[in-house]
């Protein structure tokens, strides 16, 4: 493989002048801050909220940095993963006349942000156990192909892809390789982060939404190598991540025993969820998982869903996605709300029997 990043940066990225914060100038302690133009007198809240967030999020890296075993520079914060997806689609891709290669049924971000990118969708759809089609994605590659979008564990099959179809592509493919972890935490495989020093191609996106609960936060993160890394840090607005946002991360980030136990006790609630959904006469598969949702087929996927609703609980329906006929997508909720699942399945499986 012959891979040089120069090659797949946008020239107006290469060429870009990144805008220079007021933070961005000095470096060291100050107590006086006269460069920002900032409300010296406080705000209604506290008054560290007058300040601007650290726009390097240097603290965040290196607390991530020790729990991911990945130095700081390797490691990109964003406003949520969906933020990095769009930043990888503004650097490497260009409008017109790149394309990108996406593996559906999958994360439905990718094809929205290449769409507004004005980047062209290539789709190599999954083989019917929802593995990578390697033949059929080679066929696909050509020279204007800049970023294959690999995400494992899959939404919204719920498998993660093997690990050697990966390692084949990586090998053989001249673009950017993004493998979105979202779901990592839930899965027994280890991540793609222990392989970046062997691949310069490669992007692993993570999130804290999921495992760690902090969905209202908004912040997802890109390893890469420092190259990459340098390249998005140009191109992102230079506060993307909010003061509030990074205080509470930090917080967070001090349990990760808390964490751990909630993931053991989510995957513990969603395999038993699946062998109970199994049993139900109207279900006809429960997928495997290694995320924290079970994909179920199900007869009447449909009027299942708005049943359902009707009993103030939503799923996520999706019979009308590739490979999913009659597919519902059910997130693993905590014992209650998996209970009240339970009994309006069966609620609907007797009124289906009368």
């Amino acid at each position: 493989m012959s891979f040089d990043l120069k090659k797949l940066i946008r020239r107006n990225i290469r060429d870009l002048q990144p805008y220079s914060s007021a933070r961005d100038e000095f470096s060291g302690e100050a107590k006086v801050f006269l460069d920002a133009n900032e409300n010296s007198l406080g705000s209604p809240l506290i008054q560290w909220y007058n300040r601007y967030p650290d726009p390097h999020h240097r603290l965040l890296r290196e607390k991530l940095s020790v729990i991911k075993g990945i130095v700081p520079e390797h490691i990109f914060i964003g406003n949520g993963s969906d933020e990095c997806i769009d930043l990888l689609y503004r650097c490497f891709c260009e409008p017109g006349k790149s394309n990108t290669i996406i593996c559906p049924p999958t994360y439905g971000m990718y094809e929205v942000s290449a769409n507004i990118n004005d980047v062209k969708i290539v789709r190599a759809p999954l083989l019917p156990d929802f593995q990578l089609d390697l033949v059929h994605l080679e066929q696909l590659v050509n020279e204007d192909t800049r970023i294959i979008w690999i995400c494992s564990p899959n939404n919204p099959t719920g498998n993660l892809m093997q690990w050697q179809d990966i390692e084949t592509i990586l090998n053989h493919f001249n673009g950017l390789v993004v493998i979105d972890e979202a779901y990592i935490n839930f899965a027994r495989q280890r991540s793609w982060i222990t392989a970046l020093t062997d691949y310069p191609n490669l992007v692993v996106l993570q999130t804290l939404s999921k495992a760690w609960g902090l969905a209202g936060l908004r912040l997802g993160m890109a390893f890469a190598s420092t190259a990459i890394i340098e390249v998005l840090q140009r191109v992102k607005p230079p506060y993307n991540i909010s003061q509030p946002a990074q205080e509470l991360a930090l917080k967070a980030l001090e349990e990760v025993e808390q964490v751990n136990d909630m993931i053991r006790h989510l995957v513990d609630m969603r395999d038993a969820l699946a062998e109970v959904l199994a049993t139900m006469p109207e279900v006809e598969t429960v997928y495997p998982s290694d995320a924290n949702f079970l994909l179920v087929k199900i007869r009447n996927a449909r009027k299942v869903y708005e049943f359902l609703l009707e009993n103030g609980i939503v799923v996520r329906d999706r019979s009308k996605v590739q490979l999913c006929d009659d597919c519902l997508r059910i997130t693993i909720g905590t014992e209650q709300e998996n209970t009240h699942l339970v009994d309006a399945l069966i609620r609907w499986q007797d009124s289906v029997i009368n």
